[in-house]
């Protein structure tokens, strides 16, 4: 099931926690002794380690993720905390996308048919005041944008100015290129791009065309 069993008897203290991650120096290991060094030291506190590993923040030995260290950006620590709150309530997710904007009575309700009514009230209660104060403190709308720019059509390659070929053999080129850029059959378009070598000799250009001729016209 993805959905956290993780939650918070009190959850007073949880912006505060959140904060002092923030602004103090990653820890190897995040523990309960860290936590306390932090100044929380209360039993509801503890509850927090099995929460920061349900938001992704740090695995199950409590080494800090990835998700960790980009939330000590104060930039994005809100957009980053709605990706573990996601995570985390996946199957909450799944019923509403915006599950953390419905109310405390609607997220109660869902909590209970996810967990097949397996949980007290009580525990369901605190379930639902955890994700609701979570909520509060992260940011939903910034999403990954997807670029829907299409992409530009290819050019057609230009000889190079340098070059000087002949008239005649620039001539023979233009008409034949353009002849073998797009041929119709049976209602089906084909193109077909042909570069040429910048060489003066119009013998070579002559070989080409007569190949096209022979094998493409």
């Amino acid at each position: 099931m993805a959905l956290t069993e993780a939650y918070l008897i009190s959850t007073k203290n949880l912006p505060a926690v959140l904060d002092a991650i923030k602004t103090a120096r990653a820890p190897e290991k995040f523990t309960l002794r860290f936590l306390e060094d932090l100044g929380f030291k209360s039993t509801n506190d503890r509850l927090m380690l099995p929460l920061l590993k349900a938001l992704r923040f740090i695995d199950d030995n409590g080494t800090p993720t990835q998700r960790y260290f980009d939330f000590l950006d104060d930039s994005q620590s809100a957009r980053v905390l709605a990706d573990g709150i996601r995570d985390a309530y996946e199957d909450l997710f799944r019923l509403n996308k915006r599950a953390h904007a419905l109310t405390r009575a609607d997220i109660t309700g869902k909590l209970k048919s996810l967990t097949e009514g397996k949980k007290s009230e009580k525990v369901i209660d605190n379930m639902a005041r955890t994700f609701l104060e979570l909520s509060k403190l992260a940011n939903f709308t910034e999403e990954k944008v997807v670029s829907t720019k299409p992409k530009p059509e290819p050019e057609i390659q230009e000889y190079p100015e340098s070059v000087s070929e002949p008239r005649e053999v620039r001539e023979t080129e233009s008409s034949i290129y353009q002849l073998s850029k797009v041929r119709l059959i049976d209602g089906v378009t084909y193109r077909i791009e042909v570069v040429l070598p910048a060489v003066r000799d119009k013998a070579v250009y002559d070989a080409i065309f007569r190949s096209i001729k022979e094998h493409l016209l």
